[in-house]
């Protein structure tokens, strides 16, 4: 029996450019010996970078991480379009050259300021959002228009590093931004504000909340059980913490709810990491009437 297999925690993974999120998740089951292993946000198959994974229990804490907001590092390539908004089509439109040419990195930099802050943004129409029961990139690649609602985002920094004016005008960004942005589109608006049209030809993602890529293993070099980080420090990373006596760890594993005394914690409606003294993630917790009311709870591995 594989040693890692009844294991919680999360894994840090810096996915390479082909393979898809599922691809990652498939192969993480295999080294881990498990199949309960999901995965907090997709990155897209040309894309690399971060991707944040949770085995068995520590599954539950995906729906908290998913929600973190993200950062990543991008090429823009202005002055030609594709159907996906990214290199993973061929180019459609091209942009008349002397057009292209006129491009300045300070027209550049006006026209990103607009799309910085509180925006409202069109996903792309190749995306995995659902349109009546089915996902949008299915009913694209069948043949169907489809025509996806505007949702607001926050788009924090939108920096740019370096500017390439050849045949094109390629533009090297860093992007901070709120989940359920997508960057795609943001390529796809800012060539469509400049005239000329644009498109993503790489991308990075480099942080996800407080997890960096750079505690991230590429697939090659990943070891499960080295790897893996408990749900406790996890969540002591993302929540304020609540710690338990072992009484208390009991009690709360079994449902019930806990005097708060700390009064930093009264009033939060959570989550809360309720933590047991040996370090072990026992719950996440909202504050009621004074009391710490479960909101999920976490088994000790192998139960």
């Amino acid at each position: 029996m594989n040693q890692t297999s009844g294991r919680s925690g999360i894994l840090l993974v810096d996915k390479p450019v082909g393979l898809t999120s599922h691809d990652v998740v498939a192969r993480i089951r295999k080294l881990a010996g498990t199949r309960r292993v999901g995965h907090a946000g997709t990155l897209d198959p040309m894309a690399t970078g971060l991707l944040v994974l949770g085995l068995n229990s520590a599954t539950r804490l995906l729906t908290y991480l998913v929600g973190l907001d993200k950062e990543y590092l991008a090429t823009i390539r202005l002055g030609a379009s594709t159907p996906t908004d990214d290199a993973d089509s061929d180019v459609d439109i091209v942009a008349d050259a002397a057009i292209t040419s006129a491009l300045t990195e300070d027209k550049v930099k006006n026209a990103i300021d607009a799309l910085t802050g509180d925006i409202s943004q069109v996903p792309s129409a190749v995306s995995a959002i659902k349109v009546d029961g089915r996902r949008a990139y299915e009913r694209v690649r069948a043949g169907e228009r489809v025509e996806l609602n505007p949702r607001a985002v926050t788009v924090s920094a939108f920096d740019v590093l370096e500017v390439r004016h050849e045949e094109f005008f390629d533009v090297d960004v860093r992007i901070a931004c709120s989940t359920g942005t997508y960057v795609r589109a943001l390529a796809r608006d800012l060539g469509t504000d400049l005239g000329v049209g644009g498109h993503l030809t790489a991308l990075r993602r480099t942080r996800v909340g407080p997890f960096v890529v750079t505690d991230a293993k590429t697939m090659d070099s990943i070891e499960v059980a080295r790897d893996l980080t408990a749900p406790g420090e996890i969540a002591r990373a993302l929540f304020p913490v609540l710690e338990l006596t072992d009484e208390e760890a009991v009690d709360l594993g079994h449902g019930k709810r806990l005097v708060v005394a700390d009064p930093s914690l009264k009033g939060l409606e959570g989550p809360i990491a309720a933590i047991a003294s040996d370090g072990r993630l026992v719950g996440l917790v909202a504050t009621v009437s004074g009391k710490a009311a479960p909101l999920i709870n976490f088994p000790p591995d192998g139960v």
